[in-house]
């Protein structure tokens, strides 16, 4: 398959993510009327990363994993860290401090923590037109949320919640160093350390006494957002960062304003005035040139050989 044709999956890949994630905050919104914030996320991303098990566990059998060692193992718990217990956790806890609208605003700007990230780490500099689409994208997000900047005087909800932005930027930035240059599985990857970034939150859930009772409604919540949203997407979403560049993914999340926007108006009747139609529509045109430029680069296919050749093992 050709470099063009990798681009345009992962493309796909990533937008579907988006669409996921983007029903996450309704679903979250709808659990977190009944369940715990921290108790939530546990659970979500235990269960999450004993289904990614499987698929871990048939290739480990096949010998299609390297072999464990103190330096992949403390890779893991990074990610883990960063990706879960930071990123998803503080999130959740945002949400529970803050309305979707100010969380969403907030991580938003994670954009801009992962071009200073991907400069520092990998030297992807966005070009001119890449930046002016990022800028674009933010400024459409200023207008979107502009009467909601009220909120953000909850201290506590904007700090938990620029620890999660900054969280996800480490994770996507850590993720991409290991994929491309090392060569790591996406699926060990993925579902190690999702499971310690899971056991990190459900030892956090314990310690602060957290743990709660879910009605039945409640667990078919979790379930679906431990399958769909979570194990399924974000080994989509690691797939595709082994041919897009992290900031072009990050600015690809924008569009998830549009789409919780439209997503809240038809489930939760919030309604969508003018002020909001038009930030949507300059979120939407910069991401637009982000992509459109990006597709134009020169790229280094990450995946032109078979799974078990891409493994960094000690052993080959």
């Amino acid at each position: 398959m050709k470099i063009q044709n990798k681009y345009m999956l992962s493309l796909i890949e990533a937008s579907l993510v988006t669409f996921l994630w983007s029903s996450s905050y309704i679903l979250i919104r709808i659990g977190l009327e009944e369940i715990n914030p921290l108790a939530f996320a546990a659970y979500r991303y235990f269960f999450a990363s004993l289904i990614l098990l499987f698929p871990f566990y048939h290739q480990f059998r096949k010998r299609k994993t390297s072999r464990f060692n103190l330096s992949r193992i403390g890779m893991f718990l990074v990610l883990g860290f960063t990706g879960y217990f930071i990123a998803q956790g503080f999130q959740f806890l945002g949400l529970f401090f803050l309305n979707s609208v100010t969380v969403t605003f907030i991580l938003n700007l994670t954009p801009l923590f992962v071009l200073g990230l991907s400069v520092f780490f990998h030297n992807e500099r966005p070009s001119s037109v890449q930046l002016i689409g990022i800028i674009l994208t933010l400024f459409g997000v200023i207008i979107f949320f502009y009467d909601a900047l009220a909120d953000v005087g909850m201290v506590t909800g904007v700090f938990v919640t620029l620890i999660s932005g900054v969280g996800w930027a480490l994770y996507m930035i850590i993720s991409r160093h290991y994929l491309a240059k090392d060569n790591e599985s996406v699926i060990t990857l993925t579902s190690i350390s999702m499971l310690f970034g899971a056991l990190m939150l459900i030892s956090a859930t314990g310690l602060t006494g957290n743990i709660v009772n879910i009605s039945l409604n409640g667990w078919m919540i979790i379930l679906w957002l431990s399958i769909v949203n979570t194990a399924v997407a974000f080994f989509l979403w690691n797939h595709a960062l082994r041919t897009l560049k992290a900031i072009e993914q990050s600015i690809l999340q924008n569009s998830m304003l549009i789409q919780i926007a439209i997503l809240a108006f038809v489930f939760l009747q919030e309604p969508i005035n003018t002020q909001k139609i038009i930030g949507m529509i300059i979120v939407f045109s910069g991401v637009l040139i982000v992509q459109l430029r990006g597709k134009k680069e020169k790229r280094k296919d990450f995946s032109q050989e078979p799974e078990g050749k891409l493994l960094a093992s000690p052993t080959k």
